[in-house]
């Protein structure tokens, strides 16, 4: 075995107190984060030792060891003990220590600093669940933290995941935003959408806030919902249109997402495939590819698909589309076309429609009687504006923002306002 491998194997024994586990599997793993850095793991799985008897050999016995470490940082990201149970000895335990001693074993294990990283979101018996924020102003995209023990307080599981901004990322500011500054913007956002009520196999009209980001100065906005993989992220925006069908059938293969990490990758850091940029010459590969299959799969919807983005995602090129014309439905159609980013050729394919469909034909809404302001004046009591730092792809920075928000709609027919988690 690699020293190396060696030596964090030894460190991780040690650290949890698993002297009476059996090592058995390791690999190393990678991912790209949020800010396009390469991050490699090495997870564990430590068995107890003897073996606790079980059905399904497929499923770690309860006190199984399961536990992920960063190669570069040596910090841990996961430790969970199966089950909820631990046989370590000399390992993570709490006795003796109230919530401000365990949430400053986080802050050792973790580097970050309570209040200024992160901050409690829920406390329950045997459990904290924190969230990242800046100097206690929430982040977005979310990072998480998660902390469990047992009776004995004994840790049983520990997590971080997701992005926690350093000081370096943040361009700090005072919060200045209002609702009346803002105005005009919510106003746009409020929109007539069809939500699905499956209970009376129907469509029915409301008027909703689609929540928004809004720059501190109410200048500009960010998308809501963000992907991961910022790094090779391209917005193309172009309608795909064709003159003729292409003849040919269309069979998805099977996509592959597993690597084989060597430990020189790991500790030499080789940066991940989904890192790397999509060029320009790729990029005009990819759009041909996505048309021919559409001209192949949805040989009569010329016109009616643009090529939203472009991203690399598990080795491979993923195409979002959706409808040029979309329709005013909570949950907009969309398709995924796969890539295989070698010979630029589509593979495979996710279309929500199934999803759309699951629960069969629903009747159409009824006619709209509710005009858009009144509907306005019913709910703009109800919307918030909370600060929240918002991870900017082409500033590479957390920059502040409002989040327009409204967990209230205004039904379209009757006027009615609803809870949407209700």
């Amino acid at each position: 075995m690699d020293a190396r491998v060696q030596e964090l194997i030894d460190f991780i024994r040690t650290k949890f107190g698993l002297h009476h586990y059996d090592l058995k599997r390791h690999r190393f793993a990678r991912h790209v984060n949020l800010f396009n850095q390469t991050v490699y793991t090495l997870s564990m799985e430590w068995f107890p030792d003897p073996i606790i008897a079980q059905e399904d050999e497929d499923l770690n016995p309860d006190g199984t060891a399961v536990i992920d470490i960063d190669v570069k940082s040596r910090r841990v990201q996961n430790v969970i003990f199966v089950g909820g149970k631990t046989y370590a000895r000399g390992g993570i335990a709490f006795a003796g220590l109230d919530k401000n001693g365990m949430i400053q074993w986080i802050e050792q294990e973790t580097g970050l600093t309570y209040g200024l990283h992160f901050q409690l979101e829920r406390e329950e018996p045997g459990a904290f669940n924190f969230q990242a924020c800046f100097d206690g102003i929430p982040v977005s995209p979310p990072g998480f933290i998660e902390l469990r023990w047992d009776p004995n307080r004994n840790l049983t599981l520990f997590s971080v995941s997701g992005p926690f901004p350093s000081e370096e990322m943040v361009r700090e500011e005072s919060y200045a935003l209002s609702l009346e500054k803002v105005e005009h913007l919510t106003k746009d956002q409020f929109r007539l959408i069809e939500l699905p009520s499956y209970e009376e196999k129907r469509l029915v009209p409301v008027y909703a806030l689609e929540e928004l980001f809004v720059t501190n100065d109410g200048s500009s906005t960010l998308p809501f919902g963000l992907i991961e993989n910022a790094g090779s992220f391209l917005e193309i925006d172009n309608i795909l249109s064709w003159n003729k069908p292409l003849a040919l059938p269309f069979e998805s293969q099977a996509l592959s997402f597993t690597e084989n990490i060597t430990a020189e990758q790991a500790f030499t850091g080789e940066p991940h495939p989904d890192s790397l940029p999509i060029t320009k010459p790729e990029q005009e590969q990819c759009v041909e590819a996505v048309r021919d299959f559409l001209r192949r799969v949805y040989p009569n919807d010329s016109g009616k698909w643009r090529l939203h983005t472009l991203h690399r995602e598990n080795g491979y090129i993923h195409a979002t589309l959706r409808e040029s014309r979309p329709e005013a439905r909570a949950l907009p159609r969309k398709l995924i076309v796969m890539i295989d980013a070698e010979h630029f050729q589509a593979v495979n394919y996710m279309d929500n429609q199934a999803l759309l469909e699951i629960f069969g034909p629903l009747q159409a809404p009824e006619k709209v009687k509710i005009k858009k302001e009144e509907a306005y004046e019913k709910i703009k009591d109800r919307i918030e504006l909370k600060p929240v730092y918002v991870y900017d792809f082409k500033q590479k920075l957390y920059v502040l923002c409002g989040k327009l928000d409204c967990g209230d709609v205004v039904d379209a027919v009757s006027g009615e306002v609803l809870a949407l988690d209700g």
